[in-house]
């Protein structure tokens, strides 16, 4: 049967109505809104504000937790930090973990550290006697090494002691900087994780000694204008004067004479080393080769160089040639760690 028009009427008003209700909205998990709810923005510049006070509140009273909280706010700040406001960060964290971990020990305490410290180095995975000899700060500091970068470090023979981790300017402050001095901090942290000289012996191979010194010259080539150009031109000389003279504990030759006494390890990095091109180190190298076929006589004919009578009071026979060696190659007179230290961080102090 068919309908009218008046008849289809009810229902197309009825089907129009219903297609322009609007959809309940779908109702919000209560524990989504509440996330939502606690999820405020953290005021950063209120936060970046009241940094340096809370660097400077880190003393050896605090806790690593302490330490790790002002890490973390290092990392939200150092991004919107200025270079001169990260440098200046910077130095306060030294000082922070440097009051961080200093401890006062009575000389009976002392001697139980240094106790404490050998037998850890001789058996390191056994339980050591001295601990309750310990003072208070140093039974937390051993219990907590490892965290917040705290490490007990070993510069061998019996050597341990305190110290933050190179690791830390690496991760907390490189990542944020321009690029020279992060390329400076991420390298140097990484050559001092463990210890370049002990009592003036050398810990590391030639072969290192040549690809840290040839790393230090690229270095100064590629960023000439570096904050740290002076720290990064003084490495490069100490790495010279390690593979060329060596250090009193570990020298490279005790006469120099010729080539048959020098130490061989030394002597084929130095010749491989000799074959580059456009490299500074290279030319000293080819000089320290020439230098082992010069004669006595010729050396003290064409080196201008003589021993102060307080040198000559040492009896030391190699230490003329050292002398004329150093000249020969235009090596600088430098201390291991006399202005600076450049080796036990990610930096020079």
């Amino acid at each position: 049967m068919l309908l009218s028009a008046k008849q289809y009427l009810p229902l197309i008003v009825l089907i129009f109505l219903l297609g322009c209700q609007k959809p309940e909205p779908e109702p919000v998990p209560k524990q989504l809104e509440k996330q939502l709810q606690q999820e405020e923005p953290v005021d950063l510049s209120l936060l970046c504000k009241n940094i340096e006070k809370n660097m400077l509140a880190i003393d050896a009273d605090r806790t690593t937790f302490a330490l790790e909280q002002v890490n973390q706010d290092l990392k939200l700040c150092l991004p919107l930090s200025t270079f001169e406001e990260q440098k200046n960060l910077l130095t306060l964290s030294n000082q922070m973990y440097k009051n961080f971990l200093s401890v006062e020990r009575t000389a009976s305490q002392q001697t139980a550290f240094e106790n404490y410290a050998f037998d850890l180095a001789q058996h390191p995975t056994v339980q050591q006697n001295h601990f309750e000899q310990l003072t208070l700060r140093d039974q937390y500091l051993l219990k907590h090494k490892g965290q917040a970068y705290v490490e007990l470090f070993d510069a061998g023979k019996g050597q341990l002691n305190y110290r933050r981790s190179p690791e830390y300017l690496a991760r907390i402050f490189a990542p944020y900087m321009p690029e020279a001095e992060q390329a400076f901090i991420e390298n140097l942290a990484a050559q001092n994780m463990q210890p370049v000289w002990v009592k003036q012996s050398l810990m590391i191979e030639p072969h290192e000694i040549v690809v840290r010194a040839l790393f230090w010259e690229d270095y100064l080539k590629q960023y000439p204008k570096s904050s740290y150009r002076q720290n990064a031109e003084y490495l490069m000389q100490m790495y010279a004067l390690f593979l060329f003279i060596g250090t009193p504990a570990s020298p490279v030759s005790d006469n120099f004479l010729n080539s048959y006494a020098v130490q061989s390890s030394s002597l084929d990095e130095i010749e491989k080393l000799a074959q580059l091109k456009n490299s500074a180190l290279a030319v000293q190298a080819g000089k320290f080769l020439q230098f082992l076929q010069l004669s006595e006589e010729q050396r003290i004919k064409h080196i201008p160089v003589q021993l102060s009578p307080s040198e000559q009071g040492t009896k030391n026979e190699s230490l003329l040639a050292q002398k004329q060696l150093k000249h020969y190659l235009g090596l600088k007179n430098l201390s291991l760690s006399v202005p600076r230290d450049c080796f036990s961080d990610a930096i020079c102090h």
